[in-house]
């Protein structure tokens, strides 16, 4: 009897080890209005939310991945892009970060132009070089290959990732490109970089699954929030992110 007692919990414990997965936690960042709710919605549940609100303080998702064998589990942190709901809190958002997500919207140039801001807010909080880092152009679904003002030149994007050491995307997070999609191009049209978002996804297990080993969890998969304390909160503004 002792020796099936001492059986069963030996499989007891493989049993749980072989549930557990490691973590990282994925901090997606930029200005407000790029669309990283929705980016993060997709990323984690596989689709587009038809009404976000501005997120106040942060929002975080989980996605659970099987890379080369191994179940990993992204944290995504999405970040409050306005200042005024992100004071207090910016400490708490980069703290234990394994990765970051730099999303900015390919029609708005001046969110492009923030990323500097960005990089250096990351320096100030201590994230160095090697912290894995992604740059993202969102709403590639509403570029117009007609028009070359008032848009993000991926050229441009491409330069500043490599110069930066980030690997690149540009995608949609309402309307992903598509194989077929990408390779019909009218008369004159210049081809554009165009991913999909599980693209994003897998690159960023991949990466994080080479890094230095995180604390192993076995945790539950869910979604939650932290808001900003104030007795009088802020109403909420409508977002139609992407």
């Amino acid at each position: 009897m002792e020796s099936s007692l001492e059986f069963s919990s030996s499989l007891g414990s493989v049993s749980s080890l072989m549930t557990r997965c490691r973590t990282f936690k994925v901090l997606v960042i930029g200005d407000s209005g790029v669309g990283k709710t929705c980016l993060t919605h997709r990323l984690s549940a596989g689709e587009f939310p038809m009404r976000v609100e501005a997120t106040i303080g942060v929002d975080f998702r989980e996605r659970l991945l099987d890379i080369d064998g191994e179940r990993i589990k992204l944290q995504l942190w999405d970040t409050a892009g306005q200042e005024r709901f992100r004071k207090s809190m910016v400490q708490h958002y980069y703290r234990n970060v394994h990765a970051v997500l730099f999303i900015y919207d390919v029609t708005c140039p001046a969110s492009f132009r923030s990323l500097t801001s960005w990089i250096e807010e990351c320096r100030q909080n201590s994230i160095g070089r090697e912290i894995p880092r992604f740059l993202i152009g969102n709403k590639s679904d509403l570029r117009n290959a007609c028009r070359t003002d008032g848009q993000v030149n991926q050229e441009w994007a491409m330069s500043f990732a490599k110069a930066h050491g980030m690997m690149f995307f540009e995608t949609s997070a309402k309307n992903p490109p598509n194989a077929q999609a990408s390779a019909r191009l009218s008369d004159g049209e210049v081809p554009h970089q165009q991913n999909e978002v599980e693209d994003i996804v897998v690159a960023v297990g991949a990466k994080l699954k080479r890094q230095k080993k995180p604390s192993v969890t076995s945790s539950p998969t869910y979604s939650g929030s932290f808001k900003l304390p104030n007795k009088k909160r802020p109403e909420k503004e409508v977002w139609t992110c992407c």
